[in-house]
């Protein structure tokens, strides 16, 4: 069964999707863009973390290598076309809470692939290897049904993961320019059985325009390595990570001073309390991915000439707005010799 609340909060984060209807799947008509040109996905909010949805054209300044750049097309408009990639870590580390992810992605699947042309998703599973479970698709119940007979066990292989996503599934026309390319990991970062590296899955996504979302399995109380990994992929791709189980204690007054024999926890473990604020958790964080994804502004350029031979070409994007948090992509690999 779908959990109602879960749904709702979801739809309400990306209502232009949820009201979207589920038509036939005509082919996909070719998108016409200029030879080399760049597409930044921009995410502004507000010093609350609200998203600042009314901007336009002329509020945006593109920095290439510190050069202004013109931008040649804009949208504000929400279901901009996407193609989601969702990499789930099905290692031992998501063991202990994977039941409630398992229903949280489930409802990420269906709010971001609503059966529209528009929208197409593929997922990844990762323990001691990568594996593609369902190739590019419009169809979210062929994810849906792979996902219900997960279970997690085994190591981490998230670099792998990642690589797979940008280099073994079946490609939408038009991509990356439309639709954009991007990544929702569930996992705790870690990675203890790539072939791959950090280095070079991060230049590989760069490359390929992907933006990258994490969805953090830590857990209150407890620390990952991997942490470090997953801020530093979704920070450099412009995307960033939702943190669902450390906030858990954040509006119980007094926690800290309440012992108890198995620790600090005014939640107890076990309970009916502790179950319901580990799935609000992980709720909020779906629905603010999901309503990230679906509300970002699309900016597009076509590079002009820089007196710089690098390959790797620096992006700062900036708004014409006091006290506003800017979130885009840092860079991309020039084409071409």
């Amino acid at each position: 069964m779908r959990a109602e609340p879960l749904l709702a909060l979801l739809l309400a984060a990306a209502p232009s999707l949820a009201q979207t209807s589920r038509p036939s799947q005509p082919d996909q008509q070719p998108i016409r863009v200029q030879v080399n040109e760049v597409v930044v996905p921009v995410t502004v909010t507000d010093e609350k973390g609200a998203f600042v949805s009314n901007l336009e054209a002329s509020d945006f300044l593109v920095l290439e290598e510190g050069r202004p750049q013109k931008i040649v097309y804009f949208s504000r408009e929400q279901g901009q076309p996407v193609v989601v990639g969702f990499l789930l870590d099905m290692s031992n580390a998501t063991r202990l809470h994977w039941k409630t992810f398992q229903e949280a992605v489930l409802e990420l699947v269906w709010t971001l692939l609503p059966g529209d042309k528009r929208f197409s998703g593929y997922l990844i599973s990762y323990s001691n290897e990568a594996e593609l479970l369902v190739d590019t698709t419009r169809d979210s119940e062929k994810i849906v049904e792979r996902i219900r007979k997960l279970k997690p066990g085994g190591g981490s292989a998230l670099f792998d993961a990642i690589w797979m996503a940008c280099t073994k599934r079946s490609l939408i026309e038009g991509e990356p320019i439309e639709p954009r390319r991007v990544l929702v990991i569930v996992g705790d970062g870690n990675d203890n059985a790539s072939k791959h590296t950090l280095e070079e899955v991060l230049e590989l996504a760069q490359r390929n325009m992907v933006t990258i979302y994490g969805i953090s399995t830590v857990a209150f109380g407890f620390t990952s390595e991997g942490e470090r990994n997953l801020k530093r992929l979704a920070e450099e791709t412009g995307g960033r990570v939702e943190y669902p189980l450390q906030g858990l204690y954040k509006n119980v007054s007094g926690y800290l001073s309440t012992p108890s024999d198995e620790g600090n926890y005014a939640l107890k473990v076990g309970t009916g309390s502790y179950a319901a604020e580990i799935a609000s958790g992980i709720v909020r964080s779906v629905a603010a991915v999901a309503g990230e994804i679906t509300t970002q502004y699309i900016l597009r350029y076509v590079p002009e000439d820089v007196d710089s031979p690098k390959l790797y070409r620096t992006i700062e994007v900036r708004v014409n707005l006091p006290n506003v948090k800017v979130r885009a992509r840092k860079g991309y690999y020039r084409q071409g010799p």
